[in-house]
């Protein structure tokens, strides 16, 4: 019989790789992670799918890919389908994504302290957190940078940026950092990325792959988890497809989507949609009922010149709550696409299950653009994306902007859905987790990935995650 681990990470995603490794560090404390997808035990034997940071790896077929179906809004009373994309994968969504490394801004940080009555999540208190996480290539020179971290991180963006070019001259401002605390609500400029030379540098290389050659720490990939143990008012373990996994507490970095989907297929979540979904409640919490993701809608257009990209996004113009992203990636052979993202939506979705079975899929509807502020707010995004592509040079739109009306038919996601089992108080009837990730109502569960952000972000999750996920194993470290 194998011993029991003192920690079971679930999930070697973005945070899962960083809960594992800072908590292997002592040798004393055993961990054993849990990934359903593929792994490997040296960066040379990476999938070269997943390495280059140019391409994104989301070929329907690929064994490090799960899709869930979702649907993103209505347009005339007709549900506007769409299929969400994560990594199943060592390094999870971030093996697979644009390599996006902005940290939110203050005022996000500073709701989400007030969210949970604690100054823990503030932009003071996590700046040391950042700094520590990164080797930044640019300006570590910086005191609220670090250059001794796992995570490299430069701006891959060219001088000779047609869009930055076109923003600065209908007067935007230039914003050469956007990780520097003072970096402003609206500019342009590039983006910071999680990068080593052309490769995306993941938590799953940058973290774990480095701790696993500590006889402490185990990693077993294509190994599902399909449910919480609970005994006696705590959380014993997990099941698998084969088999029960006892430890001395459980860690949940599977992200938004299958962190909420095992919570609820074990009996905790809302009672009534666990009863009709054939599953008796164990505790009665919140999970799945506040989601948020960032609604994004696109212009294509064609244009002349055109150069590849180092990474799929290299500079944004952020207008205060919208994100407008010109893609360097082509969408179809002379097309690109520049996508308006709202940030801070008004309106929350849904995850709930249809059946307890592991292999049926959770319904999640995401009720964007439901809000007419959200709505006003992506018409003004997609009027200034319009005029600055009419000055750039050699481009040309495909289509006008949609009308207020047409908004929902062509609705798409950012693919950062967050907030499924939210961060809050004991008192707090959204929350599913107390501020440092515990679970309310049982003990020795955690959970550290996207799923309890308890406010929207106004930035890509990437950078977020691995500080989160820094900053819970370090209070489990006691």
């Amino acid at each position: 019989m194998r011993p029991e681990p003192d920690t079971l990470v679930v999930g070697a995603g973005t945070a899962g790789c960083v809960v594992a490794a800072r908590l292997s560090a002592d040798a004393a404390h055993a961990v054993l992670v849990l990934e359903a997808g593929p792994v490997w035990a040296t960066p040379a034997q990476a999938p070269p799918g997943l390495l280059d940071a140019a391409t994104l790896p989301l070929d329907p077929a690929a064994p490090w890919l799960r899709h869930y179906p979702a649907v993103l809004g209505y347009a005339d009373g007709a549900p506007v389908a769409a299929t969400l994309v994560r990594g199943a994968v060592l390094g999870g969504s971030g093996a697979v994504n644009g390599a996006y490394f902005i940290r939110p801004p203050a005022a996000d940080l500073a709701a989400w302290s007030a969210q949970v009555g604690a100054a823990t999540w503030s932009a003071a208190a996590l700046a040391p957190t950042f700094a520590a996480i990164e080797h930044d290539l640019d300006f570590g020179a910086a005191p609220w940078h670090g250059t001794d971290g796992p995570i490299p991180v430069r701006r891959p963006a060219a001088p000779d940026d047609p869009f930055t070019a076109a923003a600065l001259a209908a007067g935007f401002p230039a914003v050469p950092d956007w990780n520097a605390p003072d970096a402003p609500a609206t500019g342009v400029g590039p983006v910071p990325c999680s990068l080593d030379g052309t490769l995306r540098a993941d938590t799953g290389s940058r973290y774990l792959l480095p701790a696993l050659h500590g006889p402490n720490l185990t990693l077993r990939g294509e190994t599902p988890v399909t449910g919480l143990l609970v005994e006696h008012g705590r959380v014993a373990g997990v099941r698998t497809e084969t088999e029960t996994i006892r430890a001395g507490r459980v860690v949940l970095c599977a992200g938004a989507i299958e962190s909420a989907t095992l919570l609820l297929r074990s009996g905790i979540g809302p009672p009534d949609e666990l009863r009709a979904a054939g599953i008796e409640p164990v505790l009665a919490a919140p999970v799945g009922q506040h989601c948020a993701d960032h609604p994004e809608i696109g212009l294509d257009y064609r244009a002349t010149g055109n150069r590849p990209g180092a990474v799929a996004l290299e500079t944004v113009l952020e207008l205060d709550g919208v994100e407008v992203r010109p893609y360097a990636l082509e969408f179809a052979p002379g097309v690109r696409r520049i996508g308006v993202a709202l940030m801070r939506p008004a309106t929350t979705g849904v995850l709930r299950l249809r059946a307890a079975d592991p292999r049926v899929p959770p319904v999640i509807e995401h009720n964007h653009l439901a809000a007419a502020t959200d709505r006003l707010a992506v018409l003004d995004g997609l009027g200034i994306a319009a005029e600055l592509l009419s000055g750039m040079a050699g481009a040309e739109l495909s289509a006008q902007p949609p009308a207020a009306a047409g908004l929902p038919a062509v609705l798409t996601t950012s693919q950062h859905l967050a907030g499924s089992c939210r961060m809050g108080g004991q008192d707090d009837n959204h929350a599913v987790v107390d501020r440092m990730g515990r679970l309310h109502g049982l003990d020795d569960l955690w959970i550290a990935d996207l799923s309890i952000v308890p406010v929207p972000l106004s930035r890509g999750p990437q950078a977020m995650v691995v500080a989160l996920a820094e900053l819970i194993a370090r209070g489990m470290r006691g």
